[in-house]
């Protein structure tokens, strides 16, 4: 694009004017770019039914870097937030499989700004204490909501044997999750069962394979003291041996 002498300094002329926003916006603008020739879109498969889409560095694509989704089956919002440096900043939204917000969670101060009642029927909790009419109790809160919160706990399992000359849909699959009164993972145990095959058994997994972050909670109260809880996600089992969120038909 070329431009004569007298439009050149009207243009100057103009940015002198308003330079604060001007700068400001031009300066955006270049970052804005110079950021999106820096990145690449890269999409995952979390589970059977949630994708994620993010962006890495082109120099390092361990590093994440700009905008986050997850959707469960391409279409809703299960996850959406930011990466600066591989790190979580800012608000941070978090929905149930139908789309409808449950959670948001502000990275930058690390504190929950909303918190919806729970939706699923496959997600209870339990309290390891008396309980009497009058009190009041707080279920232990997982960033991430009550669906992507806890797909890291369905992702670690799989089953000692194939499936794929099984009826999955004739086993049961429950796990169970001991949240402390610091707020921490206990332990992690998963229940299969299925009288067709007369199969019972329980696993147990060493928590430290999970990171910090996904054994960090903020604990349950009774009264408003904290106390020890547990969490249990019905699940269903895929074509993987692995597991999945169970969906009611």
């Amino acid at each position: 694009i070329s431009l004569n002498l007298e439009n050149l300094n009207n243009l100057l002329a103009k940015v002198h004017a308003v330079k604060n926003i001007s700068i400001f916006f031009i300066f955006n603008l270049f970052y804005s770019y110079a950021l999106a020739q820096d990145v690449v879109l890269k999409k995952n498969r979390l589970t059977d039914s949630v994708t994620e889409h993010y962006y890495v560095l082109k120099s390092n694509e361990d590093i994440k870097n700009g905008s986050y989704e997850a959707f469960f089956k391409r279409k809703k919002y299960v996850a959406v937030g930011k990466f600066k440096n591989n790190e979580k900043i800012g608000i941070w939204q978090f929905f149930n499989k139908d789309g409808i917000l449950v959670e948001k969670f502000d990275y930058d101060i690390y504190k929950f700004t909303f918190i919806q009642s729970v939706t699923s029927k496959n997600i209870n909790f339990l309290f390891d204490d008396t309980i009497k009419a009058t009190d009041k109790f707080t279920r232990p809160l997982k960033i991430g909501g009550e669906y992507y919160g806890f797909i890291p706990y369905l992702n670690i399992f799989k089953l000692p044997f194939e499936t794929f000359e099984l009826e999955t849909r004739l086993f049961d699959a429950y796990v169970e999750l001991l949240i402390s009164p610091l707020g921490r993972l206990a332990w992690y145990k998963v229940y299969i069962n299925s009288n067709y095959y007369d199969y019972h058994q329980s696993f147990s997994l060493d928590v430290n394979l999970f990171s910090d972050e996904e054994k960090t909670y903020l604990p349950a109260t009774k009264n408003g003291v904290p106390v020890l809880s547990r969490i249990i996600i019905r699940c269903s089992i895929n074509d993987d041996a692995g597991l999945d969120f169970y969906h009611n038909p």
